[in-house]
């Protein structure tokens, strides 16, 4: 099947080709031609699938054949919500990129980040915002956007924004828009208050789901490493050296275990840099840019940064410990074997996560094979010692620190949500 099959107009066939991308993927062919259709649709695809490419194609020509201004300025047309600032400027990059022949406008906005530069772009009229929850209701309470024209609505990645605790947020932000209006969801898992959600949303919605729920990618090798949680570290290390590793993303459940982890490797001669919420947004951007270049060979991330990150060709990601919650395991691993690569996933288990391990095995309905280094036997006589568990804590654990910004709105409205 080609994009020309899809109905697609020469303009984005021009874009993508420019892209490099001659063959639809699966969840493109199923995704295209029903959202030209106008229809609704209930999204179910892992990270790495091209649903990106699978809304936001569709979405551009949608939106040119039905082009129309407000009193000579543009409207918000279209809309659409990430829970991540990274994710939400790699979604407004490939807007840009396939709307590059189209005469439409576009911009993003997320916390962390001057609101004003936003200001200006919103009042200068725009046809596609992409935007994370809390900083959103900041331009809302502001006043600084109008939502009453959304033709379109996408929510990217719902089930982590529920993560997340955004579902107040978005339940406002959907009370600002009209009640006539095409809806795509997408979500890499369905669970209950997901379908509550769509259910609230969505019209006689098209099922599009290319991968079976809940289960890690087919590209990529999983293995577990048992080893001391003393000696996780030094396992790390040896793992990047002797297999000579130029480029690892590595999973810590905490922000401070990421700084403390970043630490250790750069006394141990090997260049790495942290990603997470407590990180200015500059500084993100610069750790994830020298990861990507290859200036840095390790990027150590916590949970927050699981979804956004996309790295073409990412070849190994490190689980340095498990995550409190299984779904998130499978997040964390689609970070690589994206668009049909192969990749390799370890994850370094001590006694303390033997739980969390099955709870994972459980979920991905398969054994990870273990592997023990000779070197880094775990000591049979440690005693296992709890981990705080559940999704709250998680969350609170991982939850950013706001500049001023972002705190113009009142207070009580934030209870239990972290920033975007």
């Amino acid at each position: 099947m080609s994009f020309e099959s899809l109905g697609l107009i020469p303009e984005l066939l021009l874009a993508v080709s420019e892209k490099g991308y001659s063959t639809p993927s699966p969840i493109q062919q199923q995704a295209i031609p029903p959202v030209l259709e106008g229809r609704d649709i209930m999204g179910g695809a892992q990270t790495g699938t091209g649903k990106t490419a699978g809304f936001t194609l569709p979405l551009l020509q949608r939106l040119v054949q039905s082009d129309k201004k407000l009193n000579g300025k543009r409207p918000v047309r279209a809309l659409i919500l990430t829970p991540t600032r990274e994710l939400a400027a790699q979604v407004a990059e490939s807007v840009v990129i396939y709307g590059k022949h189209l005469p439409l406008k576009s911009t993003v906005i997320f916390g962390g980040v001057s609101i004003n530069p936003q200001i200006k772009k919103l009042r200068d009229g725009i046809d596609i915002l992409t935007a994370t929850p809390g900083r959103l209701l900041d331009h809302v309470s502001q006043k600084t956007v109008d939502l009453s024209q959304v033709e379109i609505l996408v929510l990217d990645e719902a089930d982590r924004m529920l993560d997340m605790g955004f579902i107040r947020d978005i339940r406002k932000l959907l009370a600002l828009l009209p009640k006539q209006k095409q809806t795509l969801l997408f979500s890499a898992t369905f669970s209950d208050e997901i379908k509550r959600l769509s259910n609230d949303l969505l019209r006689s919605p098209v099922l599009v789901e290319v991968a079976q729920r809940n289960t890690a990618s087919e590209t990529v090798a999983q293995v577990v490493h048992p080893v001391d949680k003393s000696r996780k570290r030094e396992l790390l290390s040896y793992l990047i050296g002797s297999n000579n590793w130029q480029q690892v993303l590595v999973f810590t459940r905490t922000k401070h275990g990421a700084n403390r982890l970043v630490e250790q490797l750069i006394t141990d001669g090997i260049s790495a840099a942290a990603i997470h919420g407590n990180k200015s947004q500059g500084a993100r951007t610069k750790a994830l840019a020298s990861f990507k270049s290859g200036d840095v060979r390790v990027l150590v991330a916590t949970d927050i940064a699981a979804r956004g990150i996309d790295i073409n060709q990412l070849p190994h990601v490190v689980n340095y410990e498990l995550p409190n919650v299984a779904e998130d395991y499978v997040h964390r691993i689609g970070r690589t074997g994206r668009a049909g690569n192969e990749g390799e996933a370890m994850s370094l288990v001590c006694v303390d996560e033997l739980k969390l391990l099955k709870d994972i095995e459980r979920l991905i309905k398969r054994d990870i094979p273990k592997v023990i280094f000779d070197d880094y036997k775990p000591d049979p006589s440690i005693k296992p010692e709890p981990i705080q568990n559940g999704r709250g804590q998680q969350q609170r654990a991982n939850r950013p620190a706001r500049n001023k910004a972002d705190t113009s709105r009142n207070k009580s409205s934030r209870s239990g949500r972290r920033a975007a």
